[in-house]
């Protein structure tokens, strides 16, 4: 089985195209493919409650150094960081054919 969860962003896997809640597997090749869009959407709660978790350490941190300071100071951060005034993740701005740049060029 694959469980894609880069499909909102194009997958990641050859034989990946994005299903749905109601339609969420395929076969490929003997493989069960499961590549739901926005899959958080199904356990709605329970998602907002593990994102919240999982950045408020950075929401701190950017509200006690500021964001420029913060994306310095932390190697992670630059990685999940997608705006600043510029889109700043270039997979988010092929997918809209729109211009970006490197966060680190903007801090």
């Amino acid at each position: 089985m694959i469980v894609d969860v880069a499909i909102d962003q194009g997958g990641c896997i050859e034989t990946a195209h994005p299903t749905t809640h109601s339609n969420p597997s395929y076969e490929v090749n003997g493989v069960v493919h499961y590549c739901v869009t926005n899959m958080p959407a199904a356990v709605p709660y329970t998602s907002t409650l593990c994102a919240t978790n999982a950045t408020f350490a950075y929401v701190l941190k950017l509200a006690r150094l500021g964001a420029n300071a913060a994306i310095r100071e932390d190697k992670g951060s630059p990685k999940g960081e997608h705006l600043q005034c510029v889109l700043t993740y270039g997979a988010v701005a092929a997918a809209q054919k729109r211009d970006w740049k490197p966060v680190m060029e903007l801090v």
